[in-house]
């Protein structure tokens, strides 16, 4: 009876002790010290740029400036996630349940509803594109949720749907961008996007961060220069395009 119990107690140091190896290596400490440098490198510019979105948020739409959701992350532990609010208060969450479903059991490329999705802002479509609606996750950064490279966390009816295979992705802290980010993102498959996450989780290396990070600029000034071009070539409505009639008065006061 005592060997058992010692053996039992054995095996549940072994297993604590294995968690805690494996805690350590999802998030070593050069990846923290990567992030906390990376914070204070960016924060004089980061800040004021958050000021100038929060404002316009708060100009152009009713409801909170910031989004706040659960999210899933590192070994399926949930965390509040932050972000900046690019929809409509409130808004339903149905038809993007649908689309995660259809993406996750198809090879359809993982573009989101932004085009077509109505609940998005005008200025939200820009900050999506953009990246920066995800600005407000240095906060997540500095409390140790996330870091600035690794997987994108999901939201929790996403991750029920996943299978343990994929939830392979989540052995390393989520990140703001990653591997899968500038490896095509939008043009990959669901499949291919968990397969690039645990391919970056198997290969954690400080070269690695600092090369996605320097790839990730360029990725996200591609994706804004795409949403604008986009929007130049959006049909005018009637009232823009009906002609004018000649005796109409000038909009302009004299």
């Amino acid at each position: 009876m005592l060997d058992i119990q010692i053996n039992a107690q054995c095996g549940n140091e072994a297993a604590s002790s294995e968690g805690l190896n494996h805690a350590r290596n999802a998030l070593p400490a050069w990846k923290r010290a990567l992030d906390l440098a990376c914070l204070m490198f960016a924060a004089p510019a980061l800040l004021p740029i958050m000021g100038v979105i929060a404002l316009a948020i708060r100009v152009s739409s009713s409801g909170p400036i910031l989004f706040r959701q659960e999210r899933i992350g590192l070994r399926g532990r949930s965390f509040m996630c932050f972000k900046f609010r690019t929809m409509t208060h409130a808004a339903e969450t149905k038809c993007h349940e649908n689309h995660l479903e259809n993406l996750i059991n198809s090879e359809t490329p993982m573009k989101k509803l932004d085009g077509s999705d109505t609940r998005v802002l005008g200025i939200g479509k820009l900050l999506r594109a953009s990246g920066l609606d995800e600005l407000p996750q240095v906060f997540n950064i500095l409390r140790g949720e996330m870091s600035f490279v690794g997987p994108r966390p999901c939201v929790r009816y996403e991750y029920e749907k996943y299978s343990p295979e994929h939830r392979a992705r989540f052995n390393s802290v989520p990140g703001l961008t990653g591997l899968w980010q500038v490896s095509g993102k939008n043009k990959t498959t669901f499949k291919q996007m968990v397969a690039l996450d645990i391919a970056y989780s198997r290969n954690l290396s400080l070269w690695q961060d600092v090369s996605i990070l320097f790839r990730t600029f360029p990725v996200l000034l591609e994706q804004t220069a795409e949403v604008l071009q986009k929007n130049q070539k959006r049909p005018r409505s009637d009232a823009e395009t009906r002609p004018r009639r000649a005796d109409a008065r000038p909009l302009t006061s004299v």
